[in-house]
């Protein structure tokens, strides 16, 4: 038994998209205001797809997406641009900017978005860097790095605006365990102090289900299961039971 959402920031309803074959097959679900949401389930079954559709950078070929109650595709692109200031954004490979310092790969929303003085782009970018355990990081280049270093500056860059809402896509992936949970206990403490409504996708389970509030799981493009982290753990559903606790025997 799955118990239902309470009334979110974020409402998907019948959403569907295809490329060469079916992505996203009428995907429905609600994610409640100040929750941290996992998006689980096996490669390819949509999910890096639900994070753009989420944003706006997919449109669906069916569906609604309501952020705040405003349907985002209803919305002239102008004012979608404008409105996706509300989101922050960790991609699977951090998008960082090869050729910009740290200090100015985590300043660039900054002076997009807002009008600020450089000494106050300079506390926000301080601020962000103790956040991250990376102080003093200012003048390096993101080639001299080591992957979880980048991991850290995209949360920094991810998070330095605010944002009400923030969408990770494997924020620890290719990290040893040490530094994976390090990375998703700094998105936790982040989202709780923030109060920020996240959706996070992650392929690292064992880690994943300590920092979440609600679950959801994409199978060949459908939702399979939403609720809480403890009745995905408990779930009798036998793929949400094969792929949470990581089975060989089952339907997958």
């Amino acid at each position: 038994m799955v118990s239902p959402p309470e009334a979110g920031v974020i409402e998907i309803q019948g959403v569907s998209k295809a490329f060469a074959s079916q992505v996203l097959d009428r995907v429905s679900l609600t994610v409640p205001s100040g929750t941290l949401y996992g998006l689980i389930g096996p490669g390819a079954s949509g999910k890096s797809v639900l994070l753009k559709t989420v944003t706006g950078l997919i449109r669906p070929d069916a569906g609604t997406v309501a952020v705040d109650g405003q349907d985002l595709f209803a919305m002239p692109e102008i004012e979608l641009q404008r409105f996706r200031l509300q989101f922050g954004m960790l991609f699977q490979n951090n998008a960082l900017f090869d050729h910009l310092t740290v200090f100015d790969n985590i300043a660039f929303p900054i002076r997009r978005m807002m009008s600020v003085t450089e000494d106050q782009v300079r506390e926000m970018v301080a601020d962000r860097l103790r956040m991250v355990s990376m102080p003093g990081f200012e003048d390096r280049m993101p080639a001299g790095l080591s992957g979880g270093q980048k991991k850290r500056i995209g949360v920094a860059r991810a998070t330095v605006m605010k944002a009400p809402i923030v969408l990770y896509d494997e924020p620890a992936a290719g990290l040893d365990p040490v530094t994976s949970q390090k990375i998703f206990d700094l998105l936790r403490a982040e989202q709780r102090q923030a109060n920020a409504t996240v959706i996070m996708v992650s392929s690292d389970l064992d880690r994943l289900l300590t920092v979440t509030d609600r679950v959801g799981m994409l199978y060949r493009g459908r939702l399979i299961f939403d609720g809480t982290t403890d009745e995905a753990k408990t779930s009798d559903d036998p793929y949400v039971r094969q792929f949470v606790h990581g089975l060989v025997e089952g339907p997958l």
